[in-house]
């Protein structure tokens, strides 16, 4: 599946704004139907709640996060072990976000908007403009064996004011 990120809108049916009760549905209609809903509880923030997060097949974790009844961010995470080849794909403007290396990814924003490293943590990177934030755990640009630090392990989309703590529209 191709996942087009899309600021402010959001990813897919997740749309940012939308109430917390369609993003639930929204999120519940990515998962592998094989799957048990209960394996999706474990992912991400540590929240309990039914519906926060869940993993498609390819092991793409997809996690939302509310705030006043209303979707205020969405984050993807990247399986690791495979390199730059993922059966689920995550594009922004023709830009393979997990599929190229980090560095590329900067490189290749930067030619779109305004990209820089996150001041707590230089090996991620923010695009303040989009809302949009690139992480990784460290910087290792050279060693593409090393996926943790050559690829982006996540990244967050969220609404206007997510950064800055002002409440959503």
């Amino acid at each position: 599946m191709n996942f087009e990120l899309t600021p402010p809108l959001g990813i897919g049916p997740l749309r940012i704004g939308m109430p917390r009760e369609e993003a639930n549905e929204a999120l519940i209609s990515l998962r592998d139907a094989e799957k048990a809903p209960e394996a999706d509880a474990t992912c991400g923030s540590g929240s309990s709640e039914v519906g926060q997060c869940i993993f498609r097949p390819s092991g793409l974790m997809v996690s939302i996060e509310c705030a006043q009844a209303r979707l205020v961010s969405v984050e993807l995470g990247r399986p690791t072990g495979q390199g730059g080849r993922l059966a689920d794909l995550v594009w922004f403007r023709g830009i393979n976000v997990f599929g190229l290396p980090a560095r590329e990814v900067v490189r290749r924003m930067a030619e779109v908007t305004a990209i820089e490293p996150d001041v707590d943590d230089p090996a991620s990177f923010v695009a303040p403009d989009l809302l949009l934030s690139f992480w990784r755990p460290f910087e290792a640009d050279d060693e593409p064996d090393d996926e943790q630090g050559y690829y982006f392990n996540s990244v967050l989309l969220a609404r206007p004011g997510y950064y800055d703590g002002s409440t959503p529209a």
